[in-house]
């Protein structure tokens, strides 16, 4: 479909089990995560990570590799 639907109409259209196939190709992680390293955080930092992650609606372990990524890809 390719119009809007309200919640009710999408909850009608899914109840539906024709409409729960997945379409397209499956998509895998992108990239083999290494072994995890211990990092430390104070407490008011960490507090703030997991506000961040829940805002972006991300683990915290995601939000930190995401920040960690952009940081690593700027010019010193």
């Amino acid at each position: 479909m390719s119009s809007e639907m309200a919640p009710d109409e999408e909850y009608e259209f899914y109840a539906d089990p024709a409409n729960q196939e997945p379409a397209g190709r499956p998509r895998g992680r992108e990239a083999r995560l290494t072994s995890p390293i211990p990092v430390r955080f104070p407490t008011d930092g960490l507090a703030e990570a997991k506000r961040r992650a829940d805002a972006d609606d991300r683990s915290v372990s995601s939000w930190i590799r995401r920040a960690a990524e952009h940081e690593l890809g700027r010019s010193a």
